[in-house]
């Protein structure tokens, strides 16, 4: 094992004192980089890239001078308008108008593309009464109340902790902007009580998330807000943020009657034993999402030392589980995220003149790195997806940063399960049901032998790397850059399990740095904008759409940094043969590629960048219906939920088919017996609802309870529950 320098830990523990509004970067193994000749080219399948275009070119929303992390840390802040609500998109983001001006929240709706939309600061208070500087905003389109709700931190007393702040737009007929009740709801700082009985009153919340799902009072939409602790309690302060949880219940007629959300609070106990452990300290990087079913997450990663600051052998991955609207006890989920590393016989090696070759098997795996920027999702039938980045790793302490390859867990809420699937690049074994990790020595059939090159006469491992970062410099920031600039973000599956993985990858200028005759390194490279998407709702990957301004003249001239997809793909019918979804981006369009805004700052020349929209419209499966992924998707959710749920006296339950057929809809009791059919007829394609009275078949009332409802289509069956409340 190899020693942290404990000067470097002080720095890291200052910088996150000083800088409290940019998270900390993470100590991380001892980085080896591999020879140039590993670099290999960058990885292209023109022929297995879905037909796509760029459907609306990007559109120029605001100059900014903040260049770091536009939108939240987690989750995403772009979201789609259903047609019902007017269509277009909401997004938020954090920016400064003009080098003097502190850094404020704005939002902006776009709702006639390509060039029709409003931006505008949140808050009204003027530049020059801003107390502190506001940032890192959360959003949440909710789809029952038709509104946006927003979240983001910043100062509001005389204390110098920042304060997290709440507002909700009422949203009517195509009119934004009507923010109504201006809340704090967490007034830092905020006591703890941890599940030891220690008690800290010095905590500091920041970064919100905002997530909304059904409410156990009839009628209403849970709201939740997720903020993370800037503050340590744990030995050698080491970097730990606990969360706290702010939920409250509203409806649409609360909102336009001023009634102001009532907030309560919660934590999630192990998250608050690692934030005071005098013995060790754990970090998580994890991210909030909720279901239909009242069942709330936390899914992610962590990171743990000793008080010697050494790497801590143990389960790394893990789910916290609340199964009551977030007021039930927490469940804990947790397993080993490493995945061992196939090594080629004979072994092979990196460079033979290197110092650090690889090692025998049972010593290297694959571990998650550098991935605490991104969001999680619920797909149609309980599955939860976090996307991550895997390096390879070692035991005595190394990883190999050009060895970082994209994969996400997946958590199955109702077996419990975890499993790793790759995103990219993956390794199919295309004459076989059977599936692999990929490796990069092993890249094309015959499967199970590595590839090698020879090079001036010496013989090398052939591996295939990429950099998915949005900058091409490890060595930014004080060597900090894959700490700060991952951002990975997954759209949530839609009805049909359209889905889209956004990322960045800067191999190209990366591979101009290590030239021979480089020139200014980065010149004539901005970042690609990496597309994947899946048919499935999110457990297998098509290889992405690399979007840049060589190949696009679109982005000629743009340097896109911190992409966001939205939270979801929007189906956009049949075009040449295929199925379309719509992708909508934002990012920021970095005039001088690097954070000035990060210490310390990569270039001394803020001159700011420009916030970003676009849409991309990608082809996801040909039209042919015996080739369409729902039409015996047994894997996917067709039922769409009931609401409200619970209910008194009805309650109304969509669903949505994938082509026209027989469709039987039935509601049972406890013990499975037919209360009452409401659907038994043929239906045509798409989005259909049915009210469901509380009544059985004879017309007579049902007692409080719960309830299932089952869809049958012939090919497709599936059940969920509701609740029936007197």
């Amino acid at each position: 094992m190899k020693r942290l320098a404990p000067t470097i830990f002080i720095l890291l523990m200052v910088m996150s004192f000083v800088y409290a509004d940019i998270q900390a970067p993470e100590p991380t193994p001892k980085p080896v980089y591999i020879n140039k000749h590993h670099q290999g080219n960058i990885r292209e399948s023109p022929q297995n890239v879905p037909y796509h275009y760029i459907s609306h070119d990007p559109v120029q929303i605001m100059t900014s001078y903040f260049d770091y992390m536009i939108g939240s840390y987690n989750g995403l802040p772009l979201y789609v308008v259903p047609e019902e609500f007017g269509g277009g998109y909401f997004m938020v983001y954090h920016g400064r108008r003009d080098l003097d001006s502190p850094r404020r929240i704005f939002y902006t709706y776009l709702f006639d593309l390509p060039s029709i939309y409003i931006n505008n600061e949140i808050t009204q208070v003027p530049d020059d009464e801003i107390p502190a500087s506001e940032g890192y905003p959360g959003l949440a389109f909710d789809p029952v109340l038709g509104k946006p709700l927003y979240a983001w931190h910043a100062n509001a007393d005389d204390d110098p902790e920042l304060e997290v702040h709440f507002v909700a737009d009422l949203f009517h007929s195509g009119f934004s902007g009507l923010f109504e009740n201006y809340q704090v709801i967490v007034d830092n700082p905020v006591q703890i009580t941890a599940p030891n009985g220690t008690i800290t009153s010095n905590n500091h919340f920041l970064w919100p998330e905002v997530v909304t799902g059904p409410s156990p009072e009839s009628g209403k939409r849970r709201i939740y807000v997720s903020t993370r602790n800037s503050v340590s309690h744990a030995v050698n302060n080491g970097a730990c943020g606990n969360v706290l949880l702010a939920y409250s219940d509203i409806d649409e007629s609360m909102m336009l009657n001023g009634v102001a959300p009532t907030w309560n609070f919660t934590s999630v106990p192990t998250y608050d034993l690692w934030n005071v452990d005098a013995t060790n300290w754990r970090r998580p990087f994890s991210t909030l999402c909720a279901d239909e079913a009242g069942n709330i997450y936390y899914i992610g990663y962590h990171t743990a030392y000793d008080a010697e600051n050494q790497p801590i052998d143990e389960p790394d991955i893990h789910v916290m589980k609340c199964d009551n609207y977030g007021e039930g006890t927490w469940t804990v989920h947790t397993a080993s995220g490493h995945i061992p590393v196939w090594i080629p016989d004979p072994p092979p090696w990196f460079d033979p003149h290197a110092d650090h070759p690889l090692f025998p098997p049972g010593e290297s795996y694959w571990a998650i790195h550098n991935s605490s920027h991104t969001n999680a999702v619920v797909d149609n039938v309980g599955r939860i997806h976090f996307p991550a980045l895997w390096g390879f790793t070692t035991e005595d302490g190394t990883y190999f940063p050009n060895m970082q390859y994209l994969k996400q867990i997946v958590f199955d809420t109702n077996r419990n399960e975890f499993s790793i699937h790759d995103v990219y690049p993956v390794k199919h074994f295309h004459n076989t049901a059977s599936y692999e990790h990929y490796h990069p020595w092993d890249t094309e059939p015959p499967w199970g032998e590595a590839e090698y090159i020879w090079i001036d006469g010496e013989c090398y491992l052939d591996v295939e790397t990429i950099w998915p970062f949005c900058h091409w410099d490890g060595q930014a920031h004080d060597g900090s850059m894959m700490f700060h600039y991952n951002n990975l973000r997954m759209s949530k599956p839609n009805c049909r399990g359209m889905t889209a993985m956004v990322w960045q990858d800067s191999k190209r200028a990366l591979l101009h740095s290590q030239a021979d005759d480089p020139g200014q390194p980065g010149d004539g490279f901005a970042p690609d904008i990496m597309i994947a998407v899946s048919v499935d709702g999110g457990l297998t990957w098509k290889e992405p759409l690399r979007l840049n301004g060589e190949d696009y003249p679109q982005l000629a001239g743009i340097t896109p940094m911190w992409v966001y997809p939205a939270d979801q793909v929007t189906y956009a019918g049949i075009e040449n043969g295929w199925h379309m979804g719509k992708i909508g981006l934002m990012f920021y369009d970095d005039y001088t590629w690097g954070a000035n805004a990060i210490p310390p700052s990569y270039h001394d020349n803020n001159d700011g960048g420009c916030i970003m929209f676009m849409e991309v419209k990608c082809a996801f499966w040909p039209a042919d219906d015996s080739d369409d992924p729902m039409a015996d998707a047994p894997a996917l959710n067709l039922l769409r939920g009931n609401y409200p749920n619970p209910f008194n006296p009805t309650t109304t339950i969509s669903y949505n088919l994938p082509a026209s057929g027989k469709v039987k809809l039935g509601v049972y009791n406890l013990r499975g017996q037919l209360v009452r059919t409401l659907v038994n007829e043929a239906k045509s394609a798409g989005d259909h609802k049915v009210v469901w009275d509380g009544k059985d078949e004879r017309g007579n009332t049902m007692s409080s309870g719960i309830y299932f409802y089952r869809l049958d289509t012939g090919k497709h069956s599936e059940t969920r529950k509701m609740m029936l409340m007197k």
